[in-house]
């Protein structure tokens, strides 16, 4: 193993005993500044750099000069963009989607005491300061290179908050840390460049994707690409998204596709340090007095999350898989008969002629009448999702037509004579969705479909791409990332113009997906460890602009044996209460996943679905808040708490829309502490009134029960009738339930004593 000195080379992934022409161009002190068109130009000399721990100037090579451009969206949005030449700003891109509270604001700049102050000119509130230190002023005809030189810029987004570049990271000029913008040649062409803020000791993160990490990403650093997490204990992730927030109370989005690096005070404590395989550097940094106020502006940026309809919030029943009309109709059956309310049935990989071969076409025998089927399904009060993925196989119906058409990307001659290494799944190729004949090709074969009665589609995988095939739209590092985007997007186009509903059931994502909902957790293990890397997923992601996330009741695959081990009834107890309060909640897994499957808890199951669509009122007013605002269900508890540190480390508990914090037990002991947060707490099923702002310690909880507490005074829409699923709901028979000193606890409502 090559051993690493942990200097910025090793950060800009520099291999200094390449034997081609690798080098560094380190930002330098600016030399003009430009109002054009309301945003400012900033001409920035960039100065090569040696490949050695001291990176001195490299004298022989002449700067070359770049345009940094500034431009505010809003009162709270600052843009840094710079393009080295060959990249023009733009606000047409498949993740901006601008919302009409940020139209351009325009800048003004002003020079005085050595310093540009830039403010916008309507309020002349200040937005940026470039600081030109007096030594430097008058040195460019005759003074050698200055080591400390640098791009010393402060942003002030919200004209309040500094954020400012990482100008002097560095033990020693020219021992550097970070620096504030750089970019890299190899071979004489621009291919990485890096941007990099400023922060504190105490500052902390979080976002960034479904990050199966704590809560604070402080000390981490991360690759931001797109493949498939095998499990959601580990570092890989099925959705990146280039946006994180920081406890200072500021957020900054990354635009971009390309595979990034993003080092949260990781390699060095002192900087938050971004670096793109792409020569670009593009950052809305977003300011605000709350976390959703930041993530609102994350949305304002990349569009809003559009509301599911009323049957997604039921119970979804599923296991991998069903294999024909028969078994469904006998499942369905079952959970009428014994009144499990259910509203979905989702058919995953073994629809089809082969399992998981997928052709989008039922399997003629074993679903000899898929619309009769499906129309059945619908007169009791369930409706039908399938799976499929979009890739085709080699023994595809639709291959031929698929190549010849290059609906599929087709492989380089190299690649094709030598045989594609994408997975061991061994599809012939991605569907092209850079190419809209593809794209309607796609939505074409969904069509069918959804004209029989489908409702949803689970656009599952999406994170890799055949890296060796040639796109129409771009090139496969540039679109590996963006590929979930497309992919839903054509999806719940489609789904929506034939069924009414927007919504897909997808699995991998990246900036601007929460557009599509809704995204659940991918393939967790039947376990604790399981359950909690789960949660930890969600509380990122919900930090990350995504209003709606589930996860598979209860984990989805086995331990030992992937299929075959037994999942344990309190997890199966515990993963239940934990998905009762989630935005959606599906059963699903490796093996059987229907309640009576389990007869020793089935009744502890039940009374906790019943309470599911109890709640859908409050869930449905929930969600509709989220889609308007920067709010999500399951929020991290910094969303309400933001000065309150304890928060920024609490992992395993979380605020289920405006009102419940919510407390899954994740152990076979049965116990666990609580924190509850400043202000006056009311047991949910107890009654019980407590005071905040302290720990509970040890707390012993029946397999029964699980923490859930509401804010004292709130008011919960609750559905006071039992029904099999939400067709036979009528909301307007929605009860408000006040939570004080009269309420005696959930448990004691008719509903869940008849």
């Amino acid at each position: 193993m090559k051993p690493t000195n942990y200097h910025l080379f090793d950060f800009l992934d520099f291999d200094i005993d390449l034997k081609r022409d690798e080098s560094l161009w380190k930002a330098c002190s600016p030399t003009a500044v430009e109002c054009v068109d309301g945003d400012i130009h900033i001409t920035v000399p960039f100065q090569k750099q040696m490949l050695a721990n001291d990176m001195a100037a490299d004298e022989s090579a002449p700067r070359e000069n770049h345009t940094l451009i500034l431009r505010q969206y809003g009162p709270k949005i600052t843009r840094i963009f710079m393009g080295f030449g060959e990249l023009s700003m733009t606000d047409e891109s498949e993740m901006l989607m601008l919302s009409d509270r940020v139209g351009k604001m325009p800048l003004k700049a002003e020079f005085a005491d050595g310093e540009w102050i830039i403010s916008t000119e309507a309020d002349g509130v200040r937005r940026a300061v470039i600081n030109l230190r007096e030594p430097l002023l008058d040195r460019w005809s005759d003074l050698l290179p200055d080591p400390q030189e640098t791009l010393d810029l402060r942003l002030f987004p919200d004209g309040k908050r500094e954020i400012r570049l990482a100008a002097y990271d560095h033990f020693s000029p020219p021992r550097y840390d970070a620096l504030p913008v750089a970019y890299c040649k190899l071979d004489g062409e621009k291919e990485r460049a890096t941007l990099s803020f400023e922060c504190k000791p105490d500052e902390c993160f979080g976002g960034t994707g479904e990050r199966f990490a704590k809560m604070d990403l402080s000390g981490r650093t991360f690759f931001l690409k797109n493949q498939d997490g095998q499990g959601v204990n580990n570092c890989r992730t099925y959705k990146n998204i280039p946006f994180y927030v920081s406890s200072r109370m500021y957020g900054t989005f990354y635009h971009t596709t390309s595979h990034c690096k993003l080092s949260l005070a990781g390699h060095s404590t002192r900087s938050v340090q971004f670096m793109s395989d792409q020569a670009l550097v593009d950052a809305f940094v977003i300011g605000g007095d709350t976390v959703e106020e930041i993530i609102r502006g994350y949305r304002d940026l990349t569009g809003y999350p559009t509301m599911p309809p009323l049957w997604s919030f039921g119970v979804w029943m599923s296991r991998m898989t069903y294999f024909s009309a028969d078994e469904v109709n006998g499942i369905c059956d079952r959970l009428r008969d014994e009144h499990y309310p259910c509203d979905v049935i989702h058919l995953d990989t073994g629809w089809f002629r082969t399992d998981w071969l997928c052709e989008w076409k039922f399997n003629p025998e074993r679903f000899p009448d898929p619309e009769g089927f499906i129309r059945g399904l619908k007169d009791k009060g369930f409706r039908v999702s399938l799976w499929q993925l979009p890739y085709v196989a080699k023994d595809a119906e639709q291959i031929d037509e698929a190549r010849e058409n290059e609906y599929i990307a087709p492989l380089t001659k190299e690649q094709a004579s030598e045989g594609s290494n994408f997975s061991a799944l061994d599809y012939a190729g991605t569907i092209d969705f850079t190419y809209p004949a593809a794209t309607e090709w796609y939505k074409g074969l969904l069509k069918d479909l959804l004209d029989m009665g489908v409702v949803c589609i689970k656009t599952d995988f999406g994170e890799n791409i055949h890296m060796d095939a040639l796109y129409k739209g771009m090139k496969p590092e540039l679109l590996n990332n963006l590929y979930a985007l497309l992919y839903q997007k054509a999806a719940y186009e489609i789904t929506k113009d034939v069924t009414g509903d927007g919504i897909v059931w997808a699995r991998a994502a990246w900036a601007g997906c929460q557009r599509y909902p809704l995204h659940w957790g991918g393939d967790s293990c039947s376990s604790w460890d399981g359950m909690a890397g789960s949660l930890k997923g969600g509380l990122h992601f919900g930090l990350s602009g995504f209003a709606f996330w589930s996860h598979d009741v209860p984990g989805f695959h086995t331990l030992p044996n992937f299929m075959n081990s037994v999942v344990r009834d309190d997890v199966y107890v515990r993963w239940t209460q934990f998905g009762v309060f989630s935005s959606h909640i599906r059963y699903h897994g490796t093996g059987k996943r229907e309640p009576w499957h389990y007869p020793a808890i089935a009744t502890i199951v039940k009374k906790w679905w019943k309470l599911r669509y109890a709640l859908i009122p409050y869930i449905y007013a929930e969600s509709e808040r989220a889609t308007v605002s920067g709010s999500t269900l399951v929020q991290a508890m910094v969303f309400q708490n933001p000065a309150d540190k304890t928060v920024l480390h609490i992992d395993d508990q979380y605020y289920f829309g405006e009102n419940f914090l919510v407390c899954p037990v994740m152990n076979s002991e049965n116990r666990r502490d609580i924190y509850l947060p400043e202000g006056k707490w009311v047991n949910f099923f107890t009654g019980e009134v407590l005071d905040g702002a302290r720990w509970l310690k040890d707390v012993e909880v029946p397999l029964e029960d699980m923490p859930v507490y509401v804010k004292y005074g709130a008011q919960i829409p609750f559905y006071p009738e039992a029904v099999d699923c939400t067709d036979q709901m009528d909301l307007s028979k929605t009860v408000t339930i006040t939570v004080d000193d009269d309420f005696k606890g959930i448990w004691n409502e008719k509903l869940f004593n008849d």
